[in-house]
Parts: C-alpha cells; structure tokens; sequence
C-alpha cells in the first residue's frame, strides 16, 4: 500500500492506494477518514487498484476553510484525486455522505467514471412527503443534540435513524478504538457536513443525462430506514434495479468481506 498526499484547492486529501486492476475509489460516509474503508479495501485488491482517502476535513486532510466544504467540493476532490492516478475512467463506490459525492461526481465528471455505486446515498430530496420532513429533523436533531450535548449525544442519534446495529458484523470484522482523531472528524461532520448534505440538490435529469452507469444500493438489513428508501427511490427515478448488499447502512465496513465479492459481482455483471 503507498500512502500520499495531494495538494487540492484549500486542502490536502491523504490517499492510500493498493492492488492491481481498474481503479476503484472508495468513499466513506459519515465521519469516516480512509481507515474505515481499509477492510474492504484489502479484499478487493486483488481485482482491483483500490483508492481510499480522507475526505477533506478528515484525520490526514486538513481544510483551510471548512465552512466552504460542499457536496460539489467534496466531488470536485474525487476529480482531482482521479486526475492525479489515472488517466482512465475509474469505479467509484460511496456510501451514505459518500455515496452523494459519488453521484455528484458523476454529474460534474462524468468522462472520468466507469460506473459509480451509491450506497444507501443521502439524498433527502428523493424523500416525498412527511418522510423528507422526517429525515430533515433526524439531521437537525443530530446537529442539536452535538450541540447541547457533545459528540456521544449526536453519534446516537445517528445511530438510531441510520440504523446502525455494531453486532451486525462479521467475525472477523476490525474494530477501531476511537481516538482524538475520530472525535475531531465527527465534529467535522456535524459542523460542516451534515449541513452541506442538508442543503445538497441532485441535479436527477444531468445524472440521468451523464452517460454514466449508475448503480443504486441498499443495505439488506437496512428495513425501511430513511436512508435506505433514498437508494430505493434513486432506482425508481433512474429506470435500474436497486442492488442488495450486505448488512445495513454501514456494511461496507461491518461486513467487508461479504461487501467485497458483493461489489464485485455489481461492477463486473451485466452492464459492466
């Protein structure tokens, strides 16, 4: 694995890269910096050239003004990352926050994607009515509670409407300890990111539009959780079948192994 860093307008994005194939890029949700992905990362490298980064704000990317910190921006990193490492168009798979860069990515940059999957993406516009409301006040009350109430506060209330479930996991799954690192990272998320997704609009017709292959995902223990509706009602706007993954909402590190061949059978099936 090689480790370096990237001078981006207004940050520097720490990358990790692995393997051998076609360039996969994997992007985290929540606050999660590249080691949450390093699981799955390490399953797919012998198919793979697999990428893994902090997204800006995040444990090795430091931001010069996190306020400025969008959806387009964080989709604007992937480009310039990509740009960096490859010439080729390149698969992307995100999940929750990262799974709405990756379909911002496709938009903005579609010559560069081979195929984008979005997991359980966090695009409450999908949502109709009362859920949309529902879901506003789920991040609204995270924002809150980390407010009055620190980080743990929030982090649980993330937990219950993501339906995060840590015994949901395999065996051999890691666990990380949380450090200071991770701590500064959630209060990234809930001062910047939460807010840049809450405002955050999907142009639907340019996605439709970007020649791209789209792949919507859902957790399969996910239920009816909020988030899990948004990857279904993506399918339904796009015309494609909504794929089934491993796990709930963060399978993609509770699950890696599963996830991996899952994700592979996705990006190699028809369609590829």
């Amino acid at each position: 694995m090689r480790e370096s860093v990237l001078e981006v307008p207004g940050a520097r994005l720490r990358h990790f890269v692995r393997g051998a194939g076609p360039v996969l890029v994997l992007v985290s949700g929540g606050h999660g910096d590249a080691g949450v992905t390093d699981a799955l990362a390490d399953r797919l490298a012998d198919r793979y050239t697999v990428v893994t980064y902090d997204r800006r704000g995040l444990s090795g990317s430091p931001v010069e003004e996190p306020e400025r910190t969008t959806v387009p921006v964080h989709a604007d990193d992937v480009s310039r990352l990509l740009a960096a490492l490859t010439p080729e168009p390149a698969l992307v798979f995100g999940s929750s926050l990262g799974g709405l860069v990756a379909l911002e990515f496709a938009i903005r940059h579609p010559g560069q994607a081979r195929a984008v999957v979005a997991h359980e993406p966090a695009a409450v516009q999908l949502l109709p009515e009362p859920e949309r409301s529902s879901a506003v006040r789920d991040l609204l009350g995270a924002q809150e509670a980390f407010g009055t109430r620190g980080v743990d506060a929030a982090l649980r209330r993330f937990a219950r409407f993501a339906g995060i479930d840590p015994t949901d996991r395999e065996p051999d799954a890691p666990t990380r300890a949380r450090g200071p690192e991770q701590v500064r990272n959630a209060e990234f998320l809930l001062r910047h990111d939460v807010s840049a997704l809450r405002g955050h609009l999907l142009d639907l017709a340019a996605l439709r539009g970007s020649g791209v292959r789209v792949v919507p995902g859902v957790g399969e223990n996910s239920g009816r959780l909020w988030p899990r509706r948004c990857g279904e009602l993506l399918a339904a706007e796009l015309g494609v079948a909504c794929e089934g993954f491993p796990g709930g909402h963060n399978g993609y590190a509770f699950r890696p192994r599963a996830t991996a061949e899952r994700l592979h059978e996705v990006l190699s099936g028809p369609g590829a």
